[in-house]
């Protein structure tokens, strides 16, 4: 092996362990509030839960026929749009853009279906939004 592929090998290998410490498990807020039918599939089968969080997904084997390692919710950016689903209070109406959410000061997740999907955030630590 020459120089050159010896580099590309050290490349590849040092970015593939950055990918690897970057994955995280998920807080547990992301992945309990995905309804077991509406899981998108993360891994593969037989994945154990250790694989299955070192690449970032959610993992509940508790239910049969849905995917067990999933994907979770995304991020919020704010703390105070982290909230379970039946504590949304509407804050749009159905077809709202995100843009027009955010306008109207309120969060906007389109990732689970039958909820609001323009909200108003909750208080964190005692501020009233």
């Amino acid at each position: 092996m020459g120089p050159q592929a010896a580099r590309l090998l050290a490349a590849l290998l040092v970015l593939g362990l950055g990918a690897l410490a970057m994955a995280q498990k998920p807080s547990p807020c992301r992945c309990s509030r995905i309804e077991p039918n509406e899981r998108d599939n993360c891994g593969f089968p037989g994945i154990t839960s250790d694989q299955c969080f070192a690449s970032g997904c959610c993992f509940n084997s508790s239910i049969r026929g849905v995917p067990w390692c999933f994907t979770p919710l995304p991020k919020q950016e704010l703390e105070e749009c982290v909230m379970e689903v039946s504590d949304r209070k509407n804050c749009g109406y159905p077809g709202i853009s995100p843009e027009e959410c955010a306008s109207r000061k309120c969060c906007f997740s389109d990732d689970i279906t039958q909820v609001p999907w323009c909200f108003f955030p909750i208080s964190v630590e005692g501020n009233v939004l």
